[in-house]
């Protein structure tokens, strides 16, 4: 269904269910001769991939990507369909047959049933963040062009968790690598704050609760001129990417809401000499998107994830029928998605500029 669908010339379908047989996804519009590096796929997908620390769920999958088509023997993208596939190695539909005819509070339950007239009710389905191994198996093949072609670097990390916040220049962007980034399960690359936002995440487990956060990424070497005038400008698809992750609440670029309480002689970016005469900007509050298309600058955006719908206290709730129950979750849960979105708003962001990228260089074309 479209709904299942990414973009307009690098095109993405992601298919199946948490408690399927599998998930994965199918690539169109790849274009050939890419030397795919499947590890650095696979590295990705590890980042993302449940029971990697004591922050997250513990459910045991080891998401190693298997590709059945699109590739030679040796490799190399053909520019034909790319599928990758990832076995469900534990899943346990078993383990929701108490809720089976119950909507968990913030779920997409009730929805989907509204919907459809039917839903997964074993993990939600689709509505699962397991959904998204196809999106991030996607967005390194992404990033792999991005970075063979245009230079493109993208690094995102956990800028708040729950009350606690990554001050304001306490990284330096230019620099900061996925390295440094993963150097706390939090995915916040300065220790002490990481420190501080893992024991916000340790004492709502603790306490059969659970916390939000906000996630910062920015995208390096994006040149100017990406991105549409009007209904596709490139803030309003990555907001639409970045929406589409589950869990996710808000999306900003630039300044955000945070340029509001600015006078427009303080939020303006003045244009200086740049390199082999193209300009850029003294400052970066537009997040390096102006009237919807790339101007050459760090393209920096954010994405708020609201705290984890499942919890282990006793809430209030319906089932099915309409009638007023009680509902205890049970098993394997985030008690906070934050670190584990780190790598899904890379592949977003991946995909969003490789569709952009291949929609400019079409337009260029002789």
């Amino acid at each position: 269904m479209a709904g299942s669908t990414h973009g307009v010339l690098f095109r993405v379908h992601t298919w199946g269910e948490s408690h399927g047989g599998g998930v994965g996804c199918v690539i169109d519009g790849c274009p050939p001769g890419i030397a795919l590096d499947l590890d650095a796929v696979q590295r990705q997908l590890d980042r993302r991939r449940p029971g990697q620390s004591k922050l997250v769920t513990q459910r045991k999958e080891t998401d190693t990507v298997q590709v059945l088509s699109g590739l030679s023997a040796d490799g190399w993208t053909l520019g034909t369909p790319i599928s990758f596939v990832v076995p469900n190695k534990d899943a346990r539909p078993g383990a929701y047959a108490n809720l089976q005819s119950l909507y968990r509070p913030s779920h997409a339950d009730f929805t989907y049933q509204a919907k459809y007239g039917i839903r997964a009710a074993s993990g939600g389905g689709r509505a699962s963040a397991r959904e998204t191994v196809g999106r991030v198996a996607a967005g390194a093949v992404a990033e792999q062009v991005l970075t063979a072609w245009f230079g493109v670097s993208i690094v995102a990390w956990v800028e708040q968790i729950g009350g606690v916040t990554l001050p304001p220049g306490a990284v330096d962007e230019k620099l900061l690598t996925r390295d440094a980034v993963d150097g706390s399960p939090t995915r916040c690359p300065d220790p002490a704050v990481a420190a501080a936002m893992e024991e916000q995440i340790v004492a709502a487990r603790a306490d059969g609760d659970s916390v939000g956060g906000v996630v910062r990424c920015v995208a390096r070497g994006v040149p100017p001129g990406w991105g549409e005038p009007v209904f596709d400008k490139l803030e309003a698809d990555l907001a639409k990417a970045m929406l589409s992750i589950p869990a996710t609440k808000g999306f900003e670029v630039g300044s955000g809401f945070a340029g509001t309480s600015l006078r427009g002689s303080a939020h303006n970016d003045a244009f200086v000499p740049g390199p082999a005469g193209v300009p850029v900007t003294a400052t970066n509050h537009s997040g390096g998107i102006q009237g919807g298309i790339s101007n050459g600058m760090p393209i920096r955006l954010r994405v708020a994830f609201k705290p984890t719908a499942t919890i282990f206290k006793a809430q209030d709730t319906v089932n099915e029928a309409g009638e007023a129950a009680t509902i205890a979750p049970k098993g394997r849960h985030d008690p906070c998605v934050v670190p584990r979105a780190v790598p899904i708003v890379e592949s977003m962001t991946a995909l969003v500029l490789l569709d952009h990228a291949l929609r400019q260089r079409a337009l260029s074309a002789p």
